[in-house]
C-alpha cells in the first residue's frame, strides 16, 4: 500500500467509516485519487492548512461530506440529489495549481485576484481538464458547487478573459476549456454580484452540504494565527519555524 493511500485510510479510519460505506466512498474516489496531478499534491510542496497538503485536506473534507449527505439523505429523502456530485464536488473544490503559502509563484499583481479569491476558479479549470468525463450531464451542480465553497468569503468574478485579467495560475487550460463551460463559470459568479466578487452560497443542496463540511475541517486544521493570515496574504511565518 502507498504512502498516500495510507494516509487516505488513517482519515477514513479517523471518522470510522468502515465496511460498505468504505468501499462505496473509495469506489466514487478512486479515479480521481490515481491521477499524478492528485498524487502529486499530497507532497510537502503543496501546504494548505498549515503543513497539511491540498490531498489530505480535501480527502478529509469528501469524506465529511459523504457522512453529511449520506445524513441529509435518510433524513430528508430528497429528490434530485446526489451523494456522488455532492463528493465529487468536495475532492475538487481546492485543486489548484501553485503553492500559494510562501510561493513566489502565487503573486499577483490586483489584489481582487489573490489566491483566497481566485482558486475555486483554478480548481474548476483544473479539475475539467483532468477529469471531464465527470462533469458529464453534472457540470451545473459541479461548477457551481465548487465556486461558492467559500461563501460568505467571496470569489472573483470570472469573465471573457482573453488576456489573463484573471491572472489565473492555469490560463493555458483555461484558454482550451469549452465556451459552455466557461459560461456556466461566468454565469455562476454574477450571483450575489459585489463590484468585482462574488458572494452567494450554492444554489445545490449538494454544495452547500460541501461547503458545511469545509467549514468543519478547516476550522480544526487551522491550528495557528499564521495559517489564518495566510488565507489572505499568503504567508505563513509558521512554516519557516
Amino acid at each position: 500500500m502507498s504512502q498516500n493511500m495510507n494516509k487516505v485510510i488513517k482519515l477514513l479510519n479517523k471518522y470510522k467509516i468502515v465496511g460498505h460505506e468504505r468501499k462505496e466512498l473509495l469506489k466514487i474516489i478512486k479515479p480521481i485519487y490515481l491521477h499524478p496531478e492528485f498524487q502529486k499534491r499530497f507532497s510537502g510542496e503543496y501546504p494548505h492548512h498549515g503543513t497539511i497538503s491540498i490531498s489530505e485536506h480535501v480527502v478529509e473534507d469528501t469524506i465529511k461530506t459523504y457522512l453529511l449527505a449520506k445524513t441529509y439523505v435518510i433524513k430528508h429523502k430528497p429528490k434530485n440529489f446526489s451523494i456522488d456530485i455532492a463528493v465529487y464536488i468536495a475532492i475538487f473544490h481546492d485543486l489548484y495549481t501553485v503553492p500559494y503559502q510562501n510561493s513566489k509563484e502565487a503573486k499577483v499583481n490586483k489584489f481582487r485576484n489573490i489566491h483566497g479569491f481566485r482558486h475555486p476558479i483554478e480548481a474548476v479549470i483544473n479539475s475539467y481538464s483532468w477529469y471531464p468525463d465527470i462533469y458529464k450531464n453534472n457540470a451545473d451542480k459541479i461548477i457551481d458547487g465548487v465556486i461558492h465553497h467559500m461563501y460568505p468569503f467571496p470569489v472573483m468574478i470570472v469573465t471573457d478573459n482573453k488576456d489573463n485579467s484573471m491572472e489565473l495560475k492555469n490560463y493555458e487550460l483555461y484558454k482550451k476549456i469549452p465556451d459552455d463551460i466557461k459560461k456556466q463559470m461566468v454565469k455562476s459568479t454574477k450571483r450575489g454580484r459585489f463590484g468585482c466578487f462574488s458572494i452567494a452560497r450554492s444554489k445545490y443542496k449538494e454544495g452547500r452540504i460541501m461547503a458545511r463540511a469545509d467549514k468543519y475541517v478547516s476550522i480544526r486544521q487551522l491550528k495557528s494565527i499564521y495559517d489564518w493570515i495566510a488565507l489572505l496574504t499568503g504567508k505563513n511565518k509558521g512554516l519557516t519555524k
